[in-house]
């Protein structure tokens, strides 16, 4: 068990490589899943176009919400797009670096799939089989075909065991015009997408320098503060139980003290641990509470010493006032906390 606490620790500190990771696997998992996957042309004028853009598009599709779904941050990222402003306003910038953040790691499947379908290639000769032009390619003065058996016979094109039609326009010539188109356009898309990388990774820093900094600090701030605070909460959580299961035990060792006259046992020491940890926060209505009024009303972005009234005689009455180099006790244990 101890073992795979620290893997989920080690996972945790270092998200995102792990969502690298776990990018790269699905680019070759969508490459490996079109190679084995039975491609089936239904060689019909009406249903060429639909099967093989719909194998085309639809698949980068499935990929591109799952990277989403995959990714931890579209939680935080709508968490914290849907909560109420409070005391701490939202920045849209932040908002739209998490997006595009999450978006650039989600686009690696869509991309490697839609590469790998057009660099094969029978996805385009299925789609625009009817397109080819017989005119340049075949012959165009076949006698006896109106315009809808011809569109017929090329929808046969990539079903070589029925198609009929080599007096009209040869199989190879066909099949290796249209898949010449779909490796150039696979070509073209590979180089489009590449440049694309390379803008948004290289050129995107170097013009809004201090926009992206601010971005990206924020950005990671609001991750470490929900982690942060859901430790807090099952610390809290986990002392909270502790207490109630002693006080439990407690008044359960009391009823049998009284019933069959023997002593109650003292309680362990690590009680009183847990009852500082609950921070004076020992109910369930309170507890709803503090979680809703974090939900609504997160505290503001600023930190601050706070200052003890001297005034009342409560604290600091008739002493002296400490050296301004000398930092007070009261402040180191602030920020020791902090």
């Amino acid at each position: 068990m101890d073992k795979f606490r620290m893997i989920f620790q080690f996972l945790q500190s270092n998200q995102e490589s792990f969502m690298n990771g776990i990018c790269g696997i699905m680019a070759l998992a969508s490459a490996q899943m079109y190679s084995a996957f039975d491609f089936n042309c239904p060689c019909l004028p009406r249903y060429n176009l639909v099967y093989g853009l719909g194998i085309l598009l639809v698949p980068p599709f499935i990929l591109f919400l799952l990277g989403f779904v995959l990714n931890n941050n579209i939680s935080m990222l709508a968490e914290e797009w849907r909560r109420p402003r409070g005391q701490r306003g939202k920045d849209p910038a932040v908002l739209r670096y998490m997006f595009c953040s999450m978006a650039q790691r989600a686009m690696i499947a869509p991309a490697v799939w839609v590469s790998v379908t057009l660099l094969d290639g029978k996805c385009i000769t299925c789609a625009f089989c009817t397109s080819v032009p017989v005119e340049t390619l075949g012959n165009a003065s076949h006698p006896g075909l109106s315009q809808g058996e011809m569109k017929r016979v090329l929808a046969r094109i990539p079903c070589k065991e029925i198609y009929d039609g080599q007096e009209l326009i040869a199989n190879e010539v066909a099949i290796r015009y249209l898949r010449c188109i779909s490796q150039a356009l696979g070509w073209c898309f590979v180089l489009l997408m590449t440049t694309l990388a390379f803008l948004v990774r290289s050129l995107r820093p170097c013009f809004t320098q201090a926009a992206f900094l601010k971005s990206r600090y924020w950005s990671h701030y609001i991750d470490i503060e929900r982690k942060l605070f859901d430790e807090t909460c099952a610390e809290h959580a986990r002392s909270f139980a502790k207490v109630c299961i002693q006080q439990f035990f407690e008044g359960m060792s009391t009823d049998l003290a009284a019933t069959r006259c023997h002593s109650p046992r003292k309680a362990p020491a690590d009680a009183g641990e847990a009852t500082e940890k609950l921070l004076g926060i020992t109910d369930q209505s309170t507890m709803n509470t503090v979680l809703k009024s974090w939900h609504r009303c997160k505290p503001p972005l600023h930190l601050h010493q706070p200052t003890l009234p001297s005034s009342n005689g409560w604290a600091g009455e008739g002493q002296p006032p400490a050296h301004p180099s000398t930092p007070r006790r009261e402040t180191v244990a602030y920020y020791s906390r902090v």
